[in-house]
């Protein structure tokens, strides 16, 4: 097959719900062509965002429950999302990312729940899932795992920045594409958000009208994993366990609060830009450009920032990308796997060699 019609289901750490994408993947020669053809974010009810946020703390039984469970609200989710775009025998395969309770990869190990099997019985279609652990048992981060897209869909990209509730990078040489977890980013700006009774911090005018804490600021950046070299990634505990008591810490407004961090995620970027061109030998050039998607490209305060301190024009795409990237590039893994193609990419993640990840499961007749 050189045409797929593929849904992408994406559930990040920002808890605002479950994405998904409709997308159509062409293969013209070595190229690959996408079209995100129907979208849809399905908020997650309170009762599942608290089941979330208390996961971490449940027993064997407790979190195998609710893997099988969420497998079927995806499932349910994506069979309803058939109906109402009218696409039933359009799809090929869904693919899901799951959502992340643990990532240890040092400890060897991940969980993105969401059983595939409960998806593939809901949506009665083959369901590609569990896209981390064969990178892990290589020796590998596990993640970031878009930047397989940012390598075959945003070719005309030199880096790509995803601001969600985790911020990564990417980058290319001439030879390969590196990527890791930056910094928390949306994670904590919501909690600020919260304190002052807003769901999250609209076009970053909070942030805006706050003073810097260059005290904070200090504090917050000499945090040591930004000290590491690549490959690293981040796992959601770094937030609760270790930036939030820093911020917290600090007698100071949230709104001073909200600036500073928002300025250290723009520091960061900026510094970790700079890594990947000291330790991969990128000299920049006349129209080379950074894409910015990810719930934070709609934060102007931010944006701003992250433009002011970046030696590179950062691009801001069509809203449907912005929004959707994760999801449509989930949905290419799918695609990839079904193929038995690389989509886990060493170059990133600093396994032993590339891998095919995944875990297949076709609806039973």
């Amino acid at each position: 097959m050189t045409d797929y019609r593929v849904i992408g289901l994406m559930s990040g750490s920002s808890l605002d719900g479950l994405d998904i994408a409709y997308c159509r993947f062409s293969l013209e020669g070595n190229s690959w062509n996408f079209e995100i053809l129907s979208t849809e974010v399905i908020p997650y009810p309170n009762e599942w965002i608290q089941e979330f946020l208390q996961l971490t703390k449940a027993n064997a039984k407790d979190f195998w429950n609710t893997h099988i469970r969420l497998g079927h609200y995806f499932g349910e989710q994506a069979n309803d999302f058939i109906g109402r775009n009218h696409l039933q025998q359009k799809v090929d395969l869904v693919a899901s990312h799951g959502h992340t309770v643990f990532h240890f990869p040092d400890q060897g190990f991940t969980a993105q729940i969401g059983d595939g099997a409960a998806i593939a019985t809901k949506a009665n279609l083959p369901v590609v899932c569990d896209f981390r652990s064969s990178d892990i048992a290589l020796g590998g981060q596990g993640t970031p795992i878009v930047p397989i897209g940012d390598l075959l869909l945003f070719k005309d990209y030199r880096f790509c920045l995803n601001i969600g509730g985790i911020s990564n990078i990417s980058g290319k040489n001439e030879k390969r594409i590196v990527a890791f977890d930056i910094c928390p980013a949306n994670q904590v700006l919501n909690l600020l958000a919260n304190k002052l009774g807003k769901e999250y911090d609209a076009d970053g005018d909070l942030a805006a009208s706050g003073k810097l804490n260059t005290e904070l600021l200090e504090r917050l950046n000499i945090i040591p994993y930004y000290q590491q070299n690549f490959p690293k990634s981040l796992d959601n505990s770094f937030s609760r366990d270790v930036v939030w008591p820093l911020i917290e810490d600090f007698n100071t407004g949230t709104a001073d609060k909200l600036r500073t961090y928002t300025e250290h995620i723009a520091v960061q970027v900026a510094a970790h830009l700079q890594q990947i061109l000291s330790a991969e030998k990128i000299t920049l050039a006349d129209g080379d450009k950074m894409l910015l998607t990810g719930g934070g490209a709609f934060n102007k305060f931010l944006v701003s920032r992250i433009a002011a301190l970046c030696k590179v024009e950062v691009v801001v795409p069509a809203e449907q990308i912005v929004k959707f990237k994760e999801a449509l590039v989930i949905a290419l893994m799918g695609v990839l796997r079904r193929r038995n193609e690389w989509n886990v990419l060493c170059s990133v993640t600093g396994a032993s060699r590339d891998s095919v990840g995944g875990a297949v499961y076709v609806p039973q007749p």
